[in-house]
């Protein structure tokens, strides 16, 4: 597996798994309520209240087309905005840095949401 570099700007330690050094990894939060469908904590508990889905349909507007089926030759509209690097919730910088995020059909944004999910079990 590729080494790569910690996400966290000047911190320049290189790792094998996840965007993150241990110094830097986020803590796993404990959830109030869960969704029933997902098992995981709420979408307002992660911190995607009015001010998010404003930010969102701005974004969206902007950036009318999936990225992932862009790459690959197709024309698909964007439902979603995805964070390209996982968040820890608002508090994080990467939750509001625009160029964390891309617009995702929700195939897509469902696909990768999946795959992350195995990877930080």
């Amino acid at each position: 597996m590729p080494k790569k570099i910690c996400v966290v700007i000047g911190c320049g330690v290189v790792i094998a798994l996840g965007p993150r050094c241990d110094k830097h990894k986020l803590p796993v939060r404990v959830a109030k309520h869960t969704d029933k469908r997902t098992g995981r904590a709420t979408a307002h508990e992660r911190g995607y209240d009015h001010k998010w889905r404003k930010a969102r349909v701005t974004y969206i507007k902007r950036n009318p087309l999936c990225v992932h089926c862009l790459a690959k030759g197709i024309t698909s509209e964007a439902t979603e905005v995805d964070h390209i690097i996982r968040h820890s919730g608002q508090d994080d910088p990467l939750f509001w840095a625009r160029d964390n995020w891309q617009s995702l059909c929700n195939p897509c944004h469902s696909r990768k949401t999946r795959k992350e999910a195995h990877l930080y079990l």
